[in-house]
């Protein structure tokens, strides 16, 4: 079965009737349904699946060990997304490992958990887990927007997240095929491009507070509304990022307490994703915009609280698997990328690198995310050929 059926299968789980394309979040309905798929679908292919401490699903071409080599992506999804983003790399690896024969070295495919972020706020909370870049402690502690704990969760499936050293001392190689988020391969004219670098990039949680109160009967001048140093930052964010050379910095959620039409919020929550080239750039840009968040709480008579959620240094993939991959895809080029990936976290403990598939709108996180059945068929016979090349 071609990757483009295989997507063919899902179309329809997880779509999000309000937002529009999909909401796939970790041990969600619609997660959990894709989980039972991908356990099917590797079972029909002979392959063995298991579930490690983390969530993350490991379907194995004969017996594990180590110097494996691993390739896969991520099931999940941001609200609303996308139907590429993520089980494009699934689907792809599955098709791939389909068609090999006789491997020198194990292989398997990988659905990591939780890589958007979308239900606990930490993105590739299953790579990070497993690689240890984040303490357990403080991932036990994520709450979602129920209110439920990542503790709560994980507990129920019956998993004990932390660093996983047996999963990651099988890993040999990692090479994990995406679409492309942006328009860096229509700009090229090429199907495929071959991933060189992961800019560096980090969350942010303000915290603004104010007084809640009456719409209609609290006159302005008696305001303490913590909206308002809100829409300061998302402005600011906007302001001060285009000041710096390649810098990106994004609110795209806000949360105001209680939420009510005519209500002053007490408390609004927003999370800035900021993201800059160079790695010493990234919290001097975070300083200028939270500088700019405590001079409009002040103005306000509010109070704002700042913490970070995370933070990704550059991440540079494998040289010596990227000249591999370029020479095994007929020169194909590299692309740098401001998107975070599963890879990029696996890139500071094992060789690791990504494949490209052109997106012909440039649009992700979003219901526009699209690539052509002859590109997703391409990328896939590039997957199963670099597969067949470095496991044979």
């Amino acid at each position: 079965m071609s990757a483009v059926s295989l997507l063919g299968e899902i179309a329809d789980v997880g779509r999000d009737r309000v937002r529009g394309g999909y909401s796939r979040h970790l041990f969600d309905p619609a997660e959990r349904e894709l989980r039972e798929w991908f356990t099917e679908q590797a079972r029909r292919r002979g392959l063995d699946v298991e579930t490690d401490r983390n969530g993350n699903l490991w379907a194995w071409l004969g017996e594990p060990g180590p110097n494996a080599f691993v390739t896969g992506s991520h099931l999940d999804s941001v609200p609303g997304g996308g139907a590429f983003d993520g089980p494009l790399g699934v689907v792809s690896a599955l098709d791939a490992v389909t068609a090999l024969e006789k491997p020198n070295r194990p292989v398997a495919v990988i659905a990591f958990a939780e890589e958007e972020g979308g239900r606990f706020g930490v993105p590739c909370l299953g790579s990070q887990l497993l690689t240890g870049a984040i303490d357990p402690a403080r991932a036990l502690a994520l709450r979602d927007p129920d209110g439920v704990t990542f503790a709560e969760v994980t507990a129920q499936a019956g998993l004990e997240p932390g660093r996983d050293d047996e999963a990651l001392g099988r890993i040999g190689t990692f090479l994990e095929l995406h679409v492309e988020q942006g328009r860096g391969l229509v700009d090229l004219g090429s199907p495929l491009a071959v991933g060189s670098t992961v800019i560096a990039h980090g969350r942010w949680r303000f915290t603004f507070t104010g007084q809640g109160n009456h719409a209609g009967a609290t006159r302005i001048t008696d305001r303490h509304d913590p909206m308002l140093p809100a829409a300061a930052v998302v402005a600011a964010a906007r302001r001060l990022a285009s000041k710096v050379e390649g810098a990106r910095a994004t609110v795209g959620r806000l949360v105001p307490k209680p939420g009510g039409t005519n209500v002053i919020a007490s408390t609004v929550d927003l999370w800035l994703d900021a993201r800059v080239p160079s790695d010493d750039r990234v919290r001097p840009l975070v300083d200028e915009i939270a500088e700019a968040a405590s001079r409009a709480a002040a103005e306000e008579g509010c109070e704002v609280k700042i913490s970070e959620e995370s933070y990704s240094r550059t991440a540079t993939f494998d040289t010596g698997l990227r000249e591999q991959l370029r020479d095994l895809l007929g020169g194909a080029p590299e692309l740098p990328t401001g998107a975070g990936h599963d890879a990029a976290i696996l890139a500071a403990h094992v060789p690791a690198g990504m494949l490209y598939v052109r997106n012909p709108t440039g649009v992700s996180h979003a219901p526009e995310e699209f690539a052509e059945d002859d590109d997703v068929e391409r990328g896939a016979r590039a997957l199963a050929d670099v597969l067949r090349h470095l496991s044979t």
